[in-house]
């Protein structure tokens, strides 16, 4: 039986860590996984939710970056495409292979060649290791993708890549890290560095649900905050990282609107900027923008109203019948990738993707990189913090990041995609998720792939602290149902009741949620 948060934190100062991780996004998640597997004493803090900042907030891609190699990347694309293959291997349901399509068109230029373009792609699947691509004429495409814009179509190249639920990717890394030993707790904020003879031996910690505070001790302390990475690394050093944060924002959009099954790559009709728009968790997404962000880190980044119009003004283009507008947006989302910066003023797309770590006194601060590779920027991590904690030099570096189920397991409700899915979401936790869970509630939420039982593990064993940790991170649903899914409150309500919340507790819950929703989640004030 998992501890309660109160003897979790109880247990904190009584422990000597040899790894405190700073970060629940899914880089911090990577190291305290592979950290908590070597039998290392491994414990994850979170100053927000876990994945609240970049990790929730993602394009929900695991891929290559097909751009990257185009861009002379090649060992990036590489380690990204042994990642993704990794990834869909080892968590099918939660990390699936989807189809990608570039259509060519008559006078398109050297972007816009056939013959170019499998060339790439050529170069993509050998990196990869498969051979998945093919060309459909303009006839077979359109049958494929309807209404998309036919005059002087070509046809269209296809490869692809993969799609996941980021948040889902972040919690279940967690969950194996624990399943090997590892402490995590959320809503826990690093406020300082404690030092003995120069060199980092714990931290200073205070709880933001309780307003307690401890002071822990620990060999090694990972710093793994992206964008935020020199709020801790300044403690240590006068040395600070060029993070250059990158806005990316999102539109989500009903499948019947503009239907798809796939994923089409394009270049925005005004800068030429490639774009996606893809199906996930059954609607479709438009995405994504990428602009300097200037504002205040320490808020929620949020999509402006230039970004929501220049986003319709590609699905519009592209699809020319669907007359799409804003009363078509279900939600949004915007996220702030943290790119370590060239340095050269180059356009914020083409600044390189690539992670970089610092090792500083016993603190390893870590940033960059991609959602995909973050196994590798795990190892790279702790390759740095082996001086003060040699015991980990000792690890299969290749070993699996998840366990999975029995085949043998029934979940008679479920269709078999469902139940992939499932497995997906939770591995090994599957079993107990079927043994806790009512059998009423083993059913899906309409206009959703979430089951009402997603939302009651959620409260009872998922560190869900409020309520839009539940709506927005441990199920999609503001994301994916009008008004955040406020339609579906009553049911919620009787769930979060009957696993402990107080009547109270929900009216501010659910005031906050809703306030959440419409400033960060919802479409900004639009100009005429």
């Amino acid at each position: 039986m998992s501890l309660s948060r109160e003897a979790l934190w109880q247990q904190l100062p009584q422990t000597e860590w040899d790894i405190i991780v700073v970060g629940g996004g899914i880089t911090g998640a990577g190291v305290a996984r592979e950290a908590a597997r070597t039998g290392a004493k491994v414990l994850l803090i979170e100053q927000k939710d876990y994945a609240f900042g970049t990790s929730s907030r993602s394009s929900k891609m695991v891929h290559g970056g097909l751009r990257y190699i185009a861009m002379g990347d090649i060992k990036l694309t590489w380690h990204s495409l042994v990642e993704r293959e990794r990834l869909l291997t080892e968590a099918p349901g939660l990390v699936d292979r989807m189809s990608y399509f570039f259509a060519h068109y008559q006078g398109g230029g050297i972007k816009n060649n056939r013959w170019a373009f499998a060339i790439l792609l050529l170069a993509y699947d050998f990196l990869a290791g498969i051979k998945d691509r093919s060309y459909l004429n303009a006839k077979n495409f359109l049958a494929r993708v309807p209404n998309y814009r036919a005059n002087k179509l070509l046809g269209a190249s296809r490869y692809t890549d993969a799609v996941t639920d980021d948040t889902r990717l972040v919690l279940r890394v967690l969950d194996e890290a624990r399943h090997d030993g590892a402490v995590t707790l959320n809503y826990v904020k690093a406020t300082k560095t404690l030092m003995t003879n120069n060199v980092v031996s714990g931290l200073q910690i205070t709880d933001d649900v309780t307003g307690q505070t401890a002071e822990l001790k620990a060999k090694v302390v990972v710093n793994a905050t992206g964008a935020w990475v020199n709020k801790l690394r300044q403690m240590m050093t006068t040395d600070t990282v060029e993070v250059r944060p990158q806005r990316g924002s999102h539109l989500v959009v009903s499948s019947e609107r503009l239907p798809l099954q796939d994923a089409l790559i394009l270049f925005h009709p005004d800068d030429k900027r490639a774009m996606f728009i893809y199906s996930w968790e059954g609607r479709t997404v438009i995405g994504t923008t990428d602009l300097d962000h200037k504002d205040n880190l320490d808020n929620e980044a949020v999509i402006t109203a230039d970004e929501v119009v220049y986003l319709l003004r590609a699905a519009n283009y592209e699809f020319p019948q669907a007359n799409l507008t804003t009363k078509d947006v279900i939600a949004t989302w915007a996220g702030v990738r943290p790119i370590v910066t060239s340095g050269k003023g180059l356009d914020p797309s083409k600044e390189r993707r690539d992670h970089a770590v610092w090792a500083d006194k016993g603190v390893i601060s870590v940033s960059g990189g991609k959602l995909t590779t973050f196994r590798q920027i795990a190892q790279d991590v702790l390759t740095a913090a082996e001086p003060w904690l040699p015991s980990i030099k000792q690890r299969d570096q290749k070993a699996a990041i998840f366990t999975n189920p029995s085949d043998s397991l029934n979940i008679a409700p479920l269709s078999a995609d469902q139940r992939r899915r499932f497995v997906g979401k939770y591995g090994y936790l599957a079993e107990q998720f079927l043994r806790e869970m009512p059998a009423n509630e083993l059913t899906i939420i309409a206009e959703t792939q979430t089951m009402w039982a997603d939302i009651r593990w959620a409260f009872r064993h998922e560190q869900a602290q409020h309520l839009d940790d539940v709506m927005l991170r441990r199920t999609r649903l503001g994301l994916l149902l009008p008004e955040g899914g406020a339609a579906h409150f009553p049911t919620i309500k009787a769930i979060a009741l009957s696993e402990g919340w107080s009547e109270a507790q929900w009216d501010v819950e659910a005031t906050r949620y809703v306030d959440i929703w419409h400033q960060f989640y919802s479409l900004p004030v639009m100009t005429a």
